[in-house]
């Protein structure tokens, strides 16, 4: 334990410095999620009517769930470019803790999510979006979406640990997260749909977290019978987040070793 401590913020450092160096990562960050929010909530926005709520404000907690599920293809595509260019035999030659390794690039994409999140807060906020429960109930939705950015974080180094061909990342990282994004409440209502597609959304786990946020929010719209997770969504997400974690974590910290000792 002494060494991840010691050894993380080093390596949190280092992918630091790669964001002072190479800038450009930062576009990823900042400049798509404030497309993402201007063409869904303008152009969208005067087409789409939600029952009971302003579908900018309705559509402001689909949009932060969508970035931090980019975290997966980043962080995967970071290991295997690791695994690729070298960087990982220079770790395996120093007397570093493996686990410390994943952990850094994780906190280091979550940094990136942070940012996403501010900025796509401030652009939401000029669009007309507010939250209407508080600051605490607020804070709260964004611990739950920084704990699924997190998560993905954690899927998309085991991901990169598997496949190790940063050109292979992103196919598999839109195969994972394109269905999780659009069968979801993320970006319309779920009561239109046929009862069989309806039920698929309303128990992807995407459509809780949505559906948590937008609760923590205020800006939920009428919401009538619905399963589970869609009438719980906070305990659900919250739930479900940590469950994928203590799964996901021993795996890829497994793979990780795996690799780094052939």
């Amino acid at each position: 334990m002494t060494e991840i401590l010691k050894d993380v913020p080093v390596l949190f450092g280092r992918h630091m410095k790669h964001l002072v160096r190479i800038p450009e990562k930062l576009l990823g960050v900042t400049v798509m999620p404030v497309a993402y929010v201007v063409v869904f909530g303008i152009l969208f926005g005067s087409a789409i009517t939600v029952p009971g709520s302003d579908y900018r404000e309705y559509l402001m907690a689909g949009i932060f769930t969508q970035m931090m599920l980019t975290n997966l293809g980043n962080t995967a595509q970071g290991v295997a470019g690791d695994l690729r260019n070298g960087a990982v035999d220079r770790f395996r030659s120093l007397p570093m803790s493996r686990s410390a390794v994943l952990l850094a690039r994780t906190l280091s994409d979550l940094t990136l999510a942070v940012i996403a999140c501010a900025t796509m807060a401030v652009v939401g906020h000029l669009i007309g979006w507010r939250t209407h429960e508080g600051l605490l109930p607020a804070l709260g939705a964004f611990g739950i979406l920084l704990l699924l950015g997190w998560t993905m974080s954690w899927i998309g180094a085991l991901v990169g640990l598997s496949v190790r061909s940063p050109e292979a990342v992103n196919s598999i990282a839109f195969i994972i997260v394109m269905p999780l994004t659009f069968l979801s409440n993320a970006f319309i209502p779920l009561d239109g749909l046929p009862g069989w597609l309806r039920a698929v959304c309303e128990w992807n786990p995407i459509s809780a977290v949505v559906a948590a946020c937008r609760e923590l929010f205020g800006n939920t719209a009428a919401v009538g019978e619905g399963a589970f997770p869609v009438q719980h969504p906070v305990a659900v997400s919250l739930l479900l987040n940590l469950a994928i974690l203590a799964v996901v974590v021993p795996l890829a910290v497994r793979a990780y070793r795996r690799a780094t000792s052939r």
